[in-house]
């Protein structure tokens, strides 16, 4: 951030009055700018026995497969927000049943919200982010070709869980060293 949304004028870096964190700070109108995480809304879209995973078409990792996710929008409810990148993404209706994982990527300050959700009909089709989208049973998931290591955990723990049939909420984090170790590992994988 260069300037001020407030009035234009040049922000500094620096740690306000009774803070503790640096912050862009506008010396001509006093405004503090705060940047905050931002949140990822997405499902875990179920029909039978398989999960529905997307191809992306936009970077990041254009060609590798997701669960469909994305950024929440301002006024909108977190499962409004799965629901809706679901129909984005993968032109699929879903009946989102409950908060599943809480991802904390503190590396990349997003918070993951991944919803587990029923698909009523196997009725999909790539949307304008995805490349193809595709029923996966658990033994069909192209686990060396995912696009990010909040989706592999988020899939991992379904499959655990479904297994058990049960399926609690989890709460985990993805720090910068399982971010490093899976992106290595894809590389590793696809240079192969």
């Amino acid at each position: 951030m260069n300037f001020c949304s407030e009035c234009g004028q040049s922000v500094r870096v620096g740690i306000p009055d009774d803070d503790n964190r640096p912050r862009h700070i506008c010396d001509n109108c006093g405004t503090i700018h705060y940047q905050n995480p931002k949140i990822v809304a997405g499902t875990v879209p179920v029909y039978g026995d398989k999960v529905l995973l997307c191809k992306r078409a936009i970077e990041p990792r254009v060609g590798y497969w997701t669960l469909p996710a994305g950024f929440m929008e301002n006024e909108e409810s977190t499962d409004a927000a799965a629901a809706r990148e679901t129909w984005e993404e993968a032109n699929a209706k879903v009946d989102i049943k409950h908060l599943y994982v809480l991802i904390d990527t503190i590396a990349i300050s997003q918070v993951y919200m991944m919803f587990l959700a029923d698909m009523p009909e196997p009725e999909y089709g790539a949307g304008p982010e995805s490349l193809e989208v595709e029923l996966f049973s658990e033994d069909e998931i192209p686990w060396d070709e995912l696009a990010f290591p909040t989706i592999e955990k988020t899939l991992r723990l379904y499959f655990e869980d479904r297994k058990k049939g049960e399926y609690p909420l989890h709460q985990c984090q993805v720090t910068k060293e399982d971010r490093d170790r899976f992106f290595a590992q894809a590389s590793a994988v696809n240079h192969a």
